[in-house]
């Protein structure tokens, strides 16, 4: 089995072990929901109970002993219990879900450097190679899966789905589905992809830039500044 179908494979299971996560989690919700609810209750009762017993001088008004009840002391630690086996639950499925992208992320760079020898093969024989030139990254770079700040100085953005670009860096036609509530960058509006530039204005609005949006193609010595703030720049300067 080569690794595309091995991936295949495995992708074809997702679906199904997330559904079961998400039902578990809306069950653990539904719970926490009704602890809380009977919780509230019981301590709005045990607080009307000890003003009734402090105005009536039954309960002396000292908060060094006054407490809440065993039985809503432990209906407080379940509903913690309950919220902690919820975290872990969205965990599981935030690393299942990113294992599947790393995957991805390994066979779009062994499929990049199968090109590369592909390409310097053609060169070197003389006959054109089958694959079209292209010489920015494919995939979400060195990231993991895992987003930051998007301020960070790296060049490389996570990107789940490639999004047309002015080279197909693979040269093939990539369906993958988009997080809608993924961030978006660039003067394109677009998910990250491929390598990316920062821009050194914290101020800067947009942050993050594809390389060929902005007619890049290796990462800038130095500070770098994205036309929108270098003509405010300009401007600054010019008063």
């Amino acid at each position: 089995m080569s690794f595309l179908e091995e991936f295949q494979a495995n992708l074809e299971s997702l679906p199904v072990i997330l559904q079961k996560k998400y039902a578990l989690l809306r069950d653990l919700d539904k719970s926490l929901q009704e602890i809380q609810r009977q919780n509230e209750q019981r301590c709005e009762q045990e607080i009307e109970d000890i003003r009734r017993g402090v105005r009536s001088g039954n309960i002396t008004p000292d908060t060094l002993v006054i407490r809440f009840s065993d039985e809503a002391l432990d209906e407080q630690k379940h509903s913690i219990r309950i919220a902690d086996e919820k975290v872990a639950l969205a965990v599981q499925a935030y690393d299942l879900v990113d294992t599947r992208i790393q995957q991805l992320d390994q066979y779009l760079k062994k499929f990049d450097e199968e090109l590369r020898l592909e390409r310097e093969n053609a060169a070197i024989s003389g006959v054109p190679a089958s694959a079209p030139d292209g010489n920015t990254k494919s995939g979400r770079g060195n990231e993991g899966g895992r987003g930051g700040r998007k301020k960070r100085q790296t060049s490389v953005a996570v990107a789940t789905e490639a999004q047309p670009a002015p080279v197909n860096p693979t040269g093939m036609e990539l369906d993958l589905p988009v997080d809608p509530n993924e961030p978006t960058y660039c003067f394109c509006n677009q998910v990250s992809y491929g390598e990316m530039v920062a821009c050194d204005n914290p101020d800067c609005k947009i942050e993050w830039f594809h390389f060929g949006c902005v007619g890049l193609k290796e990462q800038p010595k130095g500070k770098w500044y994205c036309s929108n703030c270098a003509a405010t720049k300009n401007r600054r300067r010019g008063k």
